[in-house]
């Protein structure tokens, strides 16, 4: 097993009588659904539809009320936390950021030698293996308790790229993409539904009408990896923009429509003149799932 630290995942937590009911009314996964020590993938949105956080949510034992956590990128930590605020209004509960008092790993590519009290399956797959809460002065001991290899975030990056998770902030821009771009309903991490929450409306007309015209990609490259932002292209015309990318593989933004055209007419993809290709063309063209867990 392998395991590393996630300094760039912050924690956001939502506590109260009224937790469950107001996340629920809020973000793309069905909450009710949740339990201690599970966890569900999801995002809150704002009222066209786009990504303004995405996270791993996870409910943990409390003593009075519930308590919900919320695993998302660190430098969106604080603002999430007051975007929730605002939402909160005569609701019972407390939000507050713990990213300075918590920190996370993450381990996968086998079983733990013990299992945190603070620990859950990452929902967007299998394969991703466990994801951990701690105190961050408790981190480097619970590393030590799993057993597994130390390694570095480069060697997770690989390890995401390679099962074509995409990453906010590297892969698409927080506020400008939509969850099916991003791939949450192949992730598990849209319940088309579980009723109203913000966005609801504009991602419900695009799965069911089957609008996406972008997606993220996982693409295979030829050299070295151009720089996140560089445009995709199929000749003189752009097709995309180029993501994270480790070891000669990477995430790439790329429209359906032109990139499914390219490679029909045998036309080169290229990124900063380095040639690449798409991984797996079945998913990037195919229809969006809906989450059953």
């Amino acid at each position: 097993m392998k395991a590393t630290f996630l300094p760039d995942r912050g924690v956001v937590q939502v506590s109260g009588a009224d937790a469950r009911k107001f996340l629920n009314g809020l973000v793309t996964t069905d909450v009710t659904k949740l339990h201690p020590g599970a966890a569900r993938f999801g995002a809150l949105l704002t009222p066209q539809g786009k990504i303004i956080v995405d996270f791993l949510i996870t409910q943990v034992p409390a003593e009075d009320g519930e308590r919900f956590l919320l695993d998302c990128p660190r430098a969106l930590a604080q603002a999430l936390t007051d975007k929730l605020k605002l939402y909160k209004l005569r609701a019972q509960i407390s939000i507050e950021n713990l990213s300075d008092q918590v920190g996370l790993i993450a381990a996968w590519d086998g079983a733990p030698a013990t299992q945190p009290a603070l620990s859950f399956a990452d929902p967007r797959q299998p394969e991703l293996g466990l994801r951990i809460i701690a105190a961050q002065s408790e981190l480097p001991r619970l590393a030590s308790e799993l057993g597994a290899e130390i390694a570095d975030v480069s060697a997770y990056d690989v390890h995401r790229i390679a099962h074509s998770i995409p990453q906010g902030g590297l892969d698409f821009a927080y506020g400008d993409a939509f969850p099916h771009e991003t791939n949450m309903d192949h992730l598990n991490g849209v319940d088309i539904g579980k009723g109203c929450y913000v966005g609801q409306e504009v991602v419900s007309r695009m799965h069911h009408r089957g609008t996406t015209r972008t997606r993220a990609a996982q693409v295979v490259l030829e050299g070295s990896a151009p720089e996140p932002g560089t445009p995709v292209m199929a000749g003189d015309k752009t097709v995309g923009t180029m993501g994270s990318a480790v070891a000669q593989k990477g995430i790439a933004l790329l429209r359906i429509d032109r990139t499914t055209e390219a490679i029909a007419a045998g036309t080169p993809l290229t990124a900063d003149g380095r040639t690449l290709r798409v991984a797996d063309l079945d998913a990037l063209q195919g229809a969006p799932k809906q989450t059953v867990a």
